[in-house]
């Protein structure tokens, strides 16, 4: 196994399977500017010959708590538009299939993240959820498509105006993500998922991947202008520099509607 540790990131490779791993667990994954650095590095590459498929991952009990609150405060590092655009771009854009293995809570970016693979095994022990609106913000029209893409209307509804966690077994039902395993056998469900996709054709699978990709992107031509303005209103607003706050202090917010 070839392997590399970029700092917040582990990237390996074992023949036809590459490995992406997240690797700050003592911050729940939470995506800091480092971090969303290095997935780029990992995804803005030409795959090898021999690759067939990447899978993300992550350590801890934690998949991903989504965009590090404290550099997205003010003054922070990722203060502003949404930072983590460019890396789910590139995952949804990586010439081969993209597995999500989720062993836990995967929340706001964590959960876009691993809403941009290609195919999600997930845990029962672990949730999906956008939880914007409890603290201010809104998706962007490239996050919001995402959700639209995968689950459609009455999914996306749910994901994004609750905001309230959504267990695996409910993604399932819900068509969001692929398969799901009680936390003992997901190894084995997300190995036979990577062992399908690793023994298929090559050039299938690169076709196939630029299809999809291809014929959702209808969406992108559609004009969002006054929607962008409406969800830059809210990010810049007083009731996200509120909810942000009370997410880090761990306190009710108090929204105002300004």
């Amino acid at each position: 196994m070839e392997g590399m540790k970029l700092g917040r990131v582990i990237v390996e490779a074992t023949g036809a399977v590459r490995s992406v791993t997240l690797d700050r667990a003592e911050k729940r994954n939470a995506m800091d500017a480092q971090m969303l650095d290095e997935l780029a590095a990992a995804f803005n590459v030409t795959p090898p010959p021999e690759e067939r498929v990447t899978v993300i991952r992550a350590n801890g009990t934690v998949f991903c708590a989504g965009l590090d609150l404290k550099e997205r405060g003010e003054g922070g590092p990722m203060r502003g538009a949404s930072p983590i655009e460019h890396v789910l771009d590139l995952i949804e854009h990586y010439p081969l299939p993209v597995v999500g293995v989720v062993q836990g809570d995967a929340i706001a970016g964590g959960n876009e993240l691993a809403l941009h693979c290609d195919l999600v095994v997930a845990s029962t022990a672990a949730r999906f959820g956008m939880s914007l609106a409890q603290i201010g913000l809104a998706p962007t029209w490239f996050l919001a498509k995402k959700l639209l893409e995968v689950g459609g209307p009455v999914a996306a509804r749910e994901v994004l105006l609750l905001g309230d966690p959504i267990p695996a077994e409910r993604m399932y039902a819900l068509g969001l993500i692929a398969r799901v395993a009680p936390p003992e056998g997901l190894e084995a469900a997300a190995d036979a998922v990577i062992g399908r996709l690793a023994a298929n054709a090559p050039l299938s699978l690169r076709a196939m991947k630029a299809l999809l990709v291809r014929e959702m992107a209808f969406r992108d031509g559609i004009p969002h202008a006054d929607v962008d303005a409406l969800v830059d209103a809210a990010r810049t607003s007083g009731d996200a520099r509120e909810g942000m706050a009370a997410r880090l202090e761990k306190r009710a917010p108090r929204f105002e509607g300004r």
